[in-house]
């Protein structure tokens, strides 16, 4: 991991960031260390200085490595200058994804200023096979949630699936509360699909019912990952468990400790957003996620909804804002051994900027539900180490040791907070000094770097 000094002290590197408390969650390193980075790569790591081209002074801030987003949406240039600015080197849309892989990532190449990665979307593949017009989810009139899926539907699914994979696509994302109508057979025949690609499912459970549902959904998914062999990953698990997540987490451990291949995610917010218009909120919708219309926020106007507001934007549609998780749900989540770090990401709601920085600055300083070294690995090393055996170039990234890639954020722990609120969504966090992507500063002193766009594609090798 280490280069000899005197080599280390003789080499004059590109960047070198000198005095930083590094901290490597994989190694276990937490100390005072200087860091060499040469051609977007970490070359040494070294007890005595080192000589750069460039110097940065890390004196009395962390070093670690760049967070890593598995389940972002807003996925535009505006949305990654947030995440920059959060400390997140790399974003990924793997719950909804895309029915377009090449085209996906066509759009993004050369133009990124982190990086970026997308799955195989059973919810826009489903749309596109069943006719309905392109759209974030599925509405709850839409035949993508409503109509159960013929063989040929489930053919042509299985066929797109298949291609999106082949294509490079790092996981299998699905939103399975948004498609009721898909039956657990379906599930299976897509997991069957994943599996034979060793790609991940990023699933968000349904919850039929009341949350108590959310177990039935729970079993459901694990059910199929045991059947098929597909890697499991639960999204935002305390959202869909509500007050059963410790039940959920729980399933997860068991699951775990029987050999499956299992992980979950959770993102700190009381609050979640969604299209009002989706199946989630259809008939039932009160009981199932247990609140009312005053749990409803509007973010465009600020308002809580009534019986007459939520009818009538149930109409035009748009992103709402729902209150649905106790803060000791919430808290529970973040702390448990078993969830990593993801934001869901959305413009309009505080975790699109601010989910990282209010991780180290609530959870890890104020509240201390966890340590700042259990933080890193959540927002680091678990997230890569998720992705790493069908995208091979996740092994270089989330940590700090030689031949790793320079994604490195460095941040003032005492300082660092989130800015986002509910009524002010849109502000940049603070306390994150730098940003370094393949080595390029995204950030420097606290600023938004302009005119660099170092961000590369997160794919699996492609296939003919």
């Amino acid at each position: 991991m280490f280069l000899f000094a005197a080599a280390a002290s003789a080499q004059e590197f590109d960047l070198a960031i000198l005095n930083g408390r590094v901290m490597d969650p994989e190694s276990g390193l937490d100390a005072v260390r200087h860091v060499g980075v040469s051609g977007g790569v970490i070359r040494a790591i070294s007890a005595e200085p080192l000589r750069g081209k460039t110097v940065m002074d890390a004196k009395g801030l962390i070093v670690a490595p760049g967070f890593i987003d598995l389940h972002q949406h807003g996925q535009t240039p505006e949305d990654y200058r947030f995440k920059a600015a959060d400390g997140v080197t790399a974003a990924l849309e793997l719950e909804v994804g895309t029915a377009d892989v090449d085209a996906w990532y066509a759009a993004r190449e050369g133009r990124s200023l982190i990086h970026f990665g997308v799955s195989i979307g059973h919810l826009p593949t489903r749309m596109a096979v069943m006719g309905d017009a392109p759209a974030f989810l599925p509405g709850g009139k839409d035949k993508a949630a409503l109509k159960v899926a013929s063989d040929e539907d489930l053919a042509a699914l299985k066929r797109q699936i298949e291609l999106g994979l082949k294509r490079g696509a790092v996981a299998v994302g699905f939103g399975v509360q948004y498609t009721p109508a898909a039956t657990q057979w379906e599930l299976l025949e897509m997991f069957r699909v994943a599996a034979k690609f060793g790609a991940s499912c990023h699933v968000h459970v349904r919850a039929p019912g009341d949350r108590e549902g959310s177990i039935q959904g729970m079993s459901e998914v694990l059910a199929a990952s045991a059947l098929t062999g597909a890697p499991l990953h639960i999204v935002h698990i305390q959202s869909s468990g509500g007050r059963s997540t410790p039940k959920l987490l729980q399933m997860v451990a068991e699951a775990q400790a029987r050999g499956l291949d299992i992980t979950a995610e959770c993102y700190p917010y009381r609050a979640g957003m969604t299209d009002i218009r989706s199946a989630l909120y259809d008939e039932g919708w009160q009981q199932r996620l247990n609140v009312t219309y005053n749990d409803l926020l509007w973010p465009p106007t600020g308002e809580r909804l009534t019986p007459e507001s939520f009818a009538r934007y149930r109409q035009s549609g748009g992103l709402v804002v729902a209150f649905t998780n106790p803060e000791e749900v919430v808290q529970a989540a973040v702390a448990s051994p078993l969830t990593m770090i993801a934001s869901d990401g959305l413009p309009g709601h505080p975790r699109n900027a601010g989910t990282y920085a209010r991780i180290l600055g609530h959870y890890v300083r104020e509240q201390k539900a966890l340590t700042l070294m259990e933080a890193l690995r959540k927002m680091s090393l678990l997230p890569a180490q998720r992705l790493e055996k069908r995208a091979p170039m996740m092994k270089n990234k989330g940590r700090i040791r030689a031949g790793a890639d320079a994604d490195l954020v460095i941040f003032d722990a005492g300082k660092i907070l989130d800015k986002a609120t509910f009524e002010k969504p849109a502000q940049l966090s603070d306390g994150i000094k730098f940003v370094l992507v393949n080595g390029v500063a995204v950030v420097k002193d606290g600023q938004l770097t302009e005119g660099v766009l170092p961000g590369r594609a997160v794919r699996a090798p492609v296939q003919p």
